[in-house]
Order: C-alpha cells, then structure tokens, then sequence
C-alpha cells in the first residue's frame, strides 16, 4: 500500500527517535534498583517497541488492510512500596519528560498526516505516551519530587467573573 510522502517521512524521523529512547530505557532499567520503577520502564519499553512494530507495518509497501495498535497492558504501581534513591528520582522525572515529548510529538504529527489509518494510529501512540506520563507523574507525586505552586481562590474567582460572559447569549 502506497503512503503519502508526508506520512512516511514523519515516520522515518520517528523510528530513530524510538530507537533512541528505547535504548536510553533499557540502560535506565539495568541502573534502577527499585522493582515498582523497573516494572513501569519495561511497560514504557514494551509500548514503545508496539508503536515502531506499528509504524514499520504501516510502512510496509506489501501490507493489505488496515494496521491496528495494540492496547497498552494495564499495570498496577505499588507507590508504597517505592523507595527511590535519588538518581531514581531524577530518572523517573527524566522518563516522564520524555513520555511527554513522545505524546506531543506524535499528536502533532497525527495533525499532518494524510492516511487516515497512520493519522489515527499516532493519536492512539499519543494517548499513550500521555497515559506512560500520567503513570510516571503517580510515582514523582509519591516521592515528593516535584512542587506545582497552586494559585489562591480569589485569583481564579476573579478569573472565572472575567470569562464567564462568553458563555451569555
């Protein structure tokens, strides 16, 4: 099946992106002593081995039919059985940023692809590197790595006062 040019030159960016961070995850994985963050690195590993398994059948000229992407496995986190040190921490924080960078380069990417099947393929990697985000973010939660400074409730009173015309007829 032929794809447009588009299409197959943002694939062929993203393989070795994949290559890259796959690489980057399995020396991540051998560093980590901590079992719950060992686990969470191999499903990231898994999934991210599924999307280039994805791509390259998407790239393939002899494929018939539409390619499908495999659901990402559910996994259950311990968080109270974490005890990082803190190089996991900093690759923990390290791993969510890249699952963010993954998420949004493929959403983006899934905005100018032309093939409706390569099209929707990349918003459903997208989600899941979104959902590896959110899985890595339980676990900094849990640690206490991260500070998000929350704004006071007559700022966002003010703000909701300030908006809420637009709704009005």
């Amino acid at each position: 099946m032929n794809l447009p040019a588009a299409d197959l030159g943002i694939m062929a960016e993203h393989l070795p992106t994949h290559e890259g961070v796959i690489s980057k995850l399995r020396i991540f994985k051998e560093i980590v002593d901590d079992q719950e963050l060992k686990k969470l690195i191999q499903l990231n590993i898994q999934m991210l081995r599924e999307h280039v398994r994805a791509m390259l059948e998407l790239i393939d000229p002899n494929r018939k039919g539409e390619v499908k992407l495999a659901d990402m496995p559910d996994i259950q986190l311990n968080t109270e059985m974490l005890k990082l040190s803190e190089q996991e921490k900093d690759i923990v924080l390290e791993t969510r940023a890249v699952s963010k960078l993954m998420g949004s380069n493929n959403f983006n990417s899934a905005l100018m692809m032309k093939d409706m099947n390569v099209k929707n393929i990349h918003i459903q990697m997208a989600y899941q590197d979104v959902r590896m985000q959110m899985l890595y973010n339980m676990v900094v939660e849990h640690v206490n790595g991260d500070f998000t400074p929350l704004v006071t409730e007559a700022m966002q009173s003010k703000t909701h006062e300030k908006y809420k015309h637009i709704l009005k007829e």
